[in-house]
């Protein structure tokens, strides 16, 4: 596994291989597996972020009673032609909900890369495939960009929200995001490894602070924020906008602010909008369950 982007993109270039190929090839090499085997894993991933996005059910509420039925409203106002955002953001908003939503509700998922940041990669990738008619190959090929940063990311500083906050969930999820729509927008490997720092970039700092330390308030709705964090990264890579802060460095720094985090705010459900006066009555209640 790569530990930094720099080292892929370097690869890239001196290979003339794409981002993607970089990656599955170190993948192939990690697993002692061929192409084909190893395509044929990703593909499945890729099967169930649909599934966990088409099997949303509108109806279900999560134990807790705290996560359910937004992406449905979310939906109705989308259908009414209401909405302030263009159609693929509002499209892409609807569906970060519903997987993160169906998260909550205990059905199945991609935790791409955790369960709490399960939303982000499968909606921007399935709205980008379903706006720009494009193949499952292509969006498998971008799985295997999300799946280096998130690599990179895991190697040099963490995809834990206890270890790191949840920049280190979301903000890391919206990295990978950037980078594999990037990657479908045929931008360069330079431009895959920008955009990752431009997102990430945009979410550090971002506490995990679960209410009643479940991965519901306020996690679901941050896969919103993450998801369409991604796509203006993105763009933005795409018109040349470059990280002044080389994206290694940008990890490296996303470490340093997880590791000065105070404890409370570090999925303990201690801090932050666990401890508002709201907070500790859900938690009071949940518990007594």
């Amino acid at each position: 596994m790569y530990d930094s982007l720099a080292a892929v993109v370097k690869e890239s270039k001196k290979s003339g291989a794409k981002f993607w190929q970089v990656i599955q090839e170190d993948d192939c090499r990690e697993e002692a597996i061929d192409r084909q085997k190893s395509f044929g894993r990703m593909r499945a991933m890729y099967e169930a972020m649909r599934d966990s996005v088409n099997n949303y059910d509108p109806t279900l509420h999560s134990a807790s009673g705290l996560v359910g039925t937004d992406a449905a409203k979310l939906e109705k106002y989308y259908n009414e032609g209401k909405m302030m955002a263009d159609d693929f953001v509002g499209r892409v908003m609807i569906r970060a909900l519903r997987v993160a939503e169906s998260n909550a509700c205990m059905k199945r998922i991609v935790a791409a890369p955790t369960a709490g940041s399960c939303g982000v990669l499968p909606s921007v990738l399935i709205t980008m495939q379903e706006e720009r008619k494009l193949s499952d190959e292509q969006m498998i090929e971008a799985l295997y960009v999300a799946a280096g940063i998130g690599g990179v990311i895991s190697k040099r500083a963490s995809l834990s929200g206890a270890e790191g906050g949840c920049q280190a969930e979301i903000g890391s999820a919206s990295a990978m995001a950037a980078g594999a729509l990037v990657s479908l927008m045929g931008g360069s490997a330079e431009q895959i490894a920008n955009a990752a720092a431009i997102a990430l970039k945009s979410l550090l700092g971002l506490a995990c602070d679960p209410v009643a330390g479940l991965v519901e308030v306020p996690c679901v709705k941050r896969n919103v924020i993450g998801s369409v964090n991604a796509v203006t990264a993105a763009d933005m890579a795409m018109a040349g906008i470059k990280s002044r802060i080389p994206p290694d460095e940008v990890i490296d720094a996303m470490r340093s602010i997880g590791h000065g985090m105070s404890t409370s705010i570090r999925e303990t459900g201690t801090g932050g909008l666990a401890a508002t006066p709201t907070g500790v009555k859900i938690r009071e209640k949940v518990t007594k369950w």
